[in-house]
């Protein structure tokens, strides 16, 4: 039992550490202190426990910072932020009138931000270059799912998923990455419903699955369109529904008559049995539903894979069911974060500008343009936001920081990321951060990627600032609270919200006539005020700051899909238009065993990275006492026959090594990996650490993004993302006389950089 003192109020506010956006109730003092976080209503998250320490952590940053010595040697003097925004706001207006607009780019992360703001001020501003996560995350998904279905599936809350009478997950484990999935899902199961897992590792979720399917990492659309083939030819399809509302099935049954069961057993470890079980499973169970996850986005063949996914969903009849792919469409009341964005008024000469899109067309503008065109034809409103479905590619776009192609590109604004760790091929992306004219970060800490910036700025909470969510324009509903706590304290803090940084650079930047509203509650009056509330206020008190609208299915009997021919598109007009393959087809990853045996007679095993695990969240919280104490170290996953070949016990520090580098990380033996697959973890830095070169807060030390390859000919050819498993890897253990983070004391600089082979 927890008591509340006389001078505790309690504040409903959303959390903002993962993807669910919980509700959760934040006790604070009438002064404006934090008390606590209470535990949100799903269980399975420990990241509540430790928000107070998380809040007054002595590394979070406090004051804006201005860079005093060379890149990289952590030298800062406080800053305020008229000062601060004034100089950066000069130096962008230089940049733009000597290199054009194009010349400035801006990075993102994971859902950390106000993120209609960013692209409103690009668009504004005439860049069309935003890259960020939205490439390995979302933003595939979303755009393959408005280009097949015309409108991206809804499946955040997990509502909809407890009335599904089958769950197939592909690539996906919601227990340590999205507890509200999991509850609705096991919810699911309790009524009966079946799950099925594809997935290379025995994660929680294939653990209580009815059918696993143990894959070869990156086959996952080999697989899928074989299961397909067993639905096809034992007529399991929904005839009526495709008949009336499918576009190509015709052509879509060629092309999987040469994906039998026992073909791709071969190629995917997995047994023609289990393929062919988990098709009657899936199509005699309904409503059914698939779940993606990053699995299949972070693959050389990801479209691939997520089209086949949508097309599973389709053929069975589960489009826009209770329990199955429900497209809720837009809130046509609701002035949307996507309308908020601004799209239209980047100019059509600058879009053509836009880093990648001649190539990797689908996930840029060209795609964009046909794709929102169709969606706005049906639902009145455009789908999804800009900054997941109209990206800069970010391979090249640092190649071009670097050389100067097609266009030099001299600053770069990096806000709630750290491409240091996030992105890939880190020794790349360190050197074009070196070599930008201007680079700012706003973020909670100092990270790796901080270090090298010119300005580095505070940014306010998910418990500092108010928040209108509308679930990226996916869906009618709406979920709002106020700022639990002040984001300027005196002389304590001064940190501002994402629209506050935003705001006040564009007003510098002559852009104040598209920016009237002060504040985001200001913004929140103005969007809500057509669907008939006075202001962001009134909506809290009369909602409570949930608003859920009607639900009616099977809404393409009405108005048809947002797609061009305004049916599912098994076989994509879309990617026709841009000169692709309409139809998925499995591909072999240009590094794979098969591909490269000669590669790999030195790189003998498949690395895999990127499962969730708790208590962390990608690259966050690695300063944090109590979550370290929980998981101090990062684990990579051996299998145990393959462990005792090389020498290596359980807990030893071992060597991963690719083409483009090596890190380390600590063994841990697990028997549900397969003996040729390796799987190491994400995220990983130390916040302990020294922050100066070439130490950086420990981002050589096991960082995986060192061993990825960006190579944009590895990249998916159609969406630009690329490959963060499914290439090759040797293991090998950390000799007794080379150090490790558990060792003191750290070694001197020239020992370090040729350890991690830095030079």
């Amino acid at each position: 039992m927890s008591f509340m003192s006389s001078n505790e109020r309690i504040v409903k506010s959303i959390c903002w550490w993962c993807k669910p956006k919980c509700f959760v109730n934040v006790h604070v003092t009438e002064d404006g202190r934090l008390v606590k976080v209470e535990e949100p209503p799903v269980k399975g998250c420990p990241r509540w426990r430790m928000a107070k320490e998380w809040f007054y952590h002595p590394m979070r940053l406090r004051h804006p910072l201005k860079r005093v010595g060379e890149r990289g040697e952590d030298k800062w003097k406080e800053i305020s932020w008229s000062k601060a925004l004034d100089e950066v706001a000069a130096k962008i207006k230089e940049i733009k009138e000597e290199y054009g607009p194009e010349s400035i780019a801006v990075s993102h992360g994971t859902c950390r931000s106000y993120e209609e703001f960013r692209y409103r001020f690009l668009n504004l501003l005439g860049s069309p270059n935003q890259i960020g996560q939205s490439h390995i995350c979302h933003g595939n998904s979303a755009t393959i799912a408005l280009a097949v279905l015309g409108w991206f599936p809804w499946w955040y809350p997990g509502d909809t998923l407890k009335f599904s009478k089958c769950i197939m997950l592909v690539g996906r484990n919601p227990p340590p990455s999205h507890q509200t999935i999991w509850a609705a899902i096991r919810e699911a199961k309790k009524n009966g419903a079946k799950l099925i897992v594809i997935d290379p590792r025995r994660s929680e979720s294939a653990s209580a699955a009815d059918l696993w399917l143990q894959i070869r990492p990156s086959t996952d659309a080999a697989v899928l369109l074989s299961i397909i083939n067993v639905i096809i030819e034992e007529e399991l399809y929904d005839k009526e529904f495709i008949t009336k509302w499918c576009y190509g099935f015709d052509k879509l049954a060629e092309r999987v008559k040469e994906y039998t069961p026992e073909k791709i057993s071969e190629i995917a470890w997995v047994s023609s049995e289990k393929i062919v079980e988990a098709a009657r499973m899936f199509a005699t169970n309904k409503p059914a539903c698939v779940l993606e996850g990053m699995g299949v986005a972070h693959q050389h063949n990801a479209h691939a894979a997520i089209h086949a996914r949508y097309i599973l969903t389709a053929i069975t009849g589960n489009i826009d069911v209770r329990g199955g792919d429900e497209l809720l469409g837009p809130n046509l009341k609701l002035i949307t974060e996507h309308e908020m964005e601004m799209p239209n008024v980047l100019l059509k000469e600058q879009r053509l500008k836009q880093i990648g899109s001649d190539r990797f067309k689908l996930e840029s503008w060209p795609g964009y343009e046909i794709i929102q065109s169709a969606v706005e034809r049906v639902w009145g409103k455009r789908g999804d936001l800009q900054a997941y479905t109209s990206l800069a590619q970010a391979p090249l776009l640092f190649r071009a920081i670097i050389t100067g192609k097609p266009y030099p590109v001299k600053a770069l604004i990096t806000l709630s990321s750290n491409p240091m760790i996030t992105m890939p091929n880190v020794k790349l992306v360190y050197k074009a951060l070196k070599n930008l004219e201007l680079y700012v970060v706003v973020d909670y800490f100092k990270t790796p990627s901080s270090l090298l910036a010119d300005y580095v700025f505070p940014a306010a909470s998910w418990l500092e600032r108010a928040t209108l969510y509308n679930f990226r324009t996916n869906s009618p509903d709406i979920k709002a609270a106020p700022a639990a706590l002040p984001s300027v304290k005196q002389d304590e803090y001064d940190r501002r919200t994402d629209y506050e940084f935003w705001r006040e650079l564009a007003v510098r930047l002559g852009q104040e006539e598209y920016w009237p509203w002060k504040t985001i509650e200001e913004v929140y009056d103005y969007r809500l005020k057509p669907m008939g509330f006075s202001s962001f206020k009134e909506f809290l008190e009369k909602t409570g700051g949930l608003y859920v609208a009607p639900r009616e299915y099977k809404k393409y009997e009405k108005i048809g899909f947002g797609t061009p021919t305004g049916k599912v598109e098994l076989y994509s007009t879309v990617m026709e238009k841009l000169g692709y393959d309409p139809l998925p087809s499995y591909e072999e990853s240009p590094e794979s065993l098969y591909s490269n045996p000669e590669l790999a007679k030195e790189y003998p095993y498949i690395l895999i990275t990127g499962g969730r695990f708790l208590p962390y969240f990608h690259s966050e919280h690695r300063q944090i006492k109590r979550l370290r104490k929980i998981y101090p170290w990062p684990r990579v996953e051996v299998n145990p026959d393959t462990a005792k070949k090389i020498g290596i016990a359980e807990g030893d520090w071992i060597w991963i090594e690719t083409l483009q580098g090596r890190i380390m990380q600590k063994c841990r033996l697990f028997d549900g990996i397969h003996s040729q697959v390796i799987h190491a973890q994400h995220g990983w830095w130390y916040p302990e650490l020294p922050g100066e070169e070439p130490y950086l807060h420990g981002v050589w030390i096991s960082n995986v993004n060192v061993l990825t390859n960006d190579d944009p000919d590895k990249c998916d050819k159609v969406l630009g993302s690329w490959p963060l498993r499914g290439f090759l890897c040797k293991i090998y253990k950390v000799r007794d006389d080379e150090w490790n983070p558990e060792k003191h004391p750290l070694p001197p600089p020239e020992e370090f950089r040729k350890l991690f082979n830095l030079d």
